[in-house]
């Protein structure tokens, strides 16, 4: 489900779909349904399976953290200085970049030190945004 999910903009309604998606495939490897009444924590507790957000934001911040180590003329640094094109009316889209730098406050990582790939790693895994 979390195929290529370093490079999208998330917003709180594909969080909301992936969490749906999770708990249901989750209900059906272990034969319960909504009928039963059973809570998500305790069926998730039962697996021991972390919510899927923590996992989404771990796979983020780690890709981030391998495009902020990229050398300034790799092809990933050059397209991500592209101009954006013309301003439209109306709110700006979601991006990449404003969407990475939302959840680097929420994480508490407001200047993240990527270029020591073992602390970084240390520091993500720690990373709770919620």
């Amino acid at each position: 489900m979390l195929y290529g999910a370093e490079c999208w903009p998330v917003k709180d309604t594909h969080v909301k779909k992936l969490h749906v998606a999770e708990m249901k495939m989750i209900r059906w490897s272990d034969s319960v349904t909504r009928i039963d009444k059973i809570r998500n924590e305790l069926i998730r507790g039962s697996f021991k399976v972390s919510p899927i957000f923590e996992k989404l934001t771990e796979t983020r911040l780690r890709w981030y953290g391998h495009v902020m180590r990229r050398d300034d003329g790799h092809v990933v640094q050059r397209a991500l200085a592209l101009p954006e094109g013309k301003k439209r009316g109306g709110r700006p889209h979601l991006t990449w970049w404003t969407s990475m730098a939302k959840l680097l406050e929420k994480a508490q990582l407001p200047n993240p030190t990527t270029r020591d790939r073992s602390s970084w790693r240390r520091r993500i895994r720690r990373a709770d945004p919620t």
